[in-house]
């Protein structure tokens, strides 16, 4: 699905690099969580996959025809806006030319936001917006789903029913899904595999050998303190 070779990035096209000598591959149904500290590469990467910007050398490639983008925040959060739910969903409706309407339903039943169709997105909260991107995303019935920091500004209740709707697609649809996270629980009880992104390069693993890892380093550094 996922494919990177010796990439290299850098936002000036010369050293330092944000990414340097990165190599990744993701295959078809996993679900990886990008985590790693502010700074590490995480945002770059998925920019790179969503292929908004390219590598000054070395390569990524990814495979998948369709790919759904989840953002941190709607566009409307704030803007003050007076557009409903539908509206928006169904404007992206028409800019993928789907030509059923009934996909919009279909999007918001899946994320069971069906009876917030006429809620304004202003006055969503974090957690029913986070769900609506979601559902936008899924419109375009995609290969691919990424995700920028999911539970961010999320209350905990709304965090677990989004992580178990991304479990759930993953398993039951085997919809391969790529996750920024600063949410490390969530990453590792949820994930197939961790991408723990330090110093421009990447480690995939396990969730249990992250977990091992993570805590024995945490362990250890909470005692020279």
């Amino acid at each position: 699905m996922i494919k990177a070779e010796n990439l290299f990035f850098s936002y000036t096209g010369s050293p330092p690099y944000v990414l340097g000598g990165m190599d990744l591959e993701i295959r078809d149904g996993e679900y990886v969580s990008v985590v790693g500290e502010n700074g590490s590469g995480k945002s770059t990467l998925m920019r790179l996959i969503l292929k908004f910007i390219k590598p000054a050398s070395g390569s990524i490639v990814t495979e998948a025809k369709r790919i759904g983008y989840v953002p941190q925040k709607n566009d409307f959060s704030n803007s003050g806006f007076p557009i409903t739910v539908y509206e928006v969903l169904d404007s992206y409706r028409r800019l993928l030319k789907i030509k059923n309407k009934d996909t919009v339903w279909e999007a918001l039943e899946q994320v069971g936001m069906s009876g917030f169709s006429g809620s304004l997105m202003g006055n969503l909260s974090g957690g029913q917006s986070q769900k609506i991107l979601i559902a936008r995303a899924l419109m375009g019935r995609p290969e691919l789903l990424v995700l920028d920091e999911p539970s961010t500004g999320v209350d905990i209740s709304s965090q677990k029913e989004i992580y178990g709707f991304l479990k759930k697609i993953n398993k039951e649809k085997g919809m391969t899904i790529v996750s920024v996270e600063h949410n490390l629980d969530a990453a590792i009880s949820n994930s197939t595999l961790i991408y723990h992104l330090v110093g421009g390069q990447g480690h995939l693993c396990s969730p249990h050998k992250y977990a091992d890892e993570f805590l024995k380093n945490r362990r250890e550094n909470d005692g020279n303190i």
